[in-house]
């Protein structure tokens, strides 16, 4: 009997505004198999939060799903990681990539690069609370720590901590001049640095992020690294993810159709709408269904015109359906 593909294989990047429950949801309707991580969730909003249901729950159909926790305190972070395990969650991934001006004035993030030591101690503090993975979301650097020396550095003292996985996002973080958009794509990628990366920690699962938007790109990097993480890809195209399954993890089940994808969506948005939820805010993340297909305009088109009415309901969906397979 062999080994199961590890989940993280292939991967959705935690992205905050997108990665939502519900978003989360539509993609596992189009794989069963690709680990999703929810949006960053700082220690701050679930220890001193009231409403603790309302960043963490998710609902089972999500599996494997791991958690994000954005903060610098490892007391506070494994305080969150035990609350995370109880939760349900099958893994829990600490941000030490994110470059935003709000991210960094609470000095987490990708700041934290510039800080091994505290995080490999936030790593041991994690590993001491909780069963499940702890993980590691971080950059190949930032100014002023942006060798691969600093990043060998790094790696070494979370690995010396325990960490069960890295996934490196192949691009250094530029703190001052760049928006988090432009640091997405102004700094080089450096996948070189990755690979790298995965020479020197043989024993070290790595996964790669940055940039990628092919099953081509996927299957290369896969020749180097453990797993890749899709990030802007999967959430402009998430008919992408149809072949996951088949291609990354030895299904054999049909990939679904993008019309029964949408069938497979109308409970979940008339549960949410009878629970008090708007409409729009889920279907605003299936706007990329056709992506790259005729109809592909007409369908965001359709989409949009209705889903933000008053009235708006899961007859959005059904009525699409009538119109394109009258």
């Amino acid at each position: 009997m062999t080994d199961p593909v590890p989940s993280h294989r292939i991967s959705v990047a935690p992205m905050m505004d997108w990665t939502d429950r519900h978003f989360r949801y539509f993609i596992r309707l189009i794989s069963k198999h690709a680990l999703l991580y929810t949006e960053m969730v700082t220690t701050g909003a679930i220890l001193r939060g009231k409403d603790n249901h309302r960043y963490l729950d998710f609902s089972k159909e999500e599996h494997p799903i791991a958690l994000q926790l954005g903060g610098d305190s490892p007391t506070a972070l494994a305080e969150c990681a035990k609350i995370g395990e109880d939760y349900g969650y099958d893994e829990i991934n600490l941000n030490v990539g994110c470059p935003s001006d709000r991210v960094q004035s609470g000095s987490f993030g990708a700041c934290l690069m510039k800080e091994p030591d505290l995080v490999a101690e936030m790593v041991a503090f994690c590993k001491s609370k909780v069963k499940i993975p702890v993980t590691v979301k971080h950059r190949i650097g930032v100014n002023g720590k942006e060798t691969y020396e600093d990043l060998h550095q790094f790696v070494s003292k979370i690995q010396k901590a325990g960490v069960d996985h890295c996934i490196v996002h192949a691009r250094i973080a530029i703190l001052e001049g760049l928006s988090p958009k432009e640091n997405r794509t102004v700094p080089p990628l450096r996948y070189e640095d990755v690979y790298r990366l995965k020479t020197d920690f043989p024993n070290l699962q790595i996964s790669i992020n940055g940039g990628i938007k092919t099953h081509e790109e996927m299957k290369s990097h896969l020749t180097k690294v453990d797993g890749v993480m899709i990030g802007r890809a999967a959430y402009d195209n998430p008919y992408l993810f149809s072949e996951v399954d088949s291609l990354y993890f030895g299904s054999n089940q049909i990939p679904p159709s993008r019309e029964s994808i949408l069938r497979e969506m109308i409970p979940y948005v008339r549960s949410f709408r009878m629970a008090g939820g708007k409409v729009h805010h889920v279907l605003r993340h299936i706007l990329g269904l056709y992506h790259g297909e005729k109809g592909a305009k007409e369908f965001r088109k359709f989409l949009t015109d209705r889903m933000h009415l008053p009235s708006a309901n899961e007859s959005v969906l059904e009525e699409f359906l009538r119109v394109k397979d009258p």
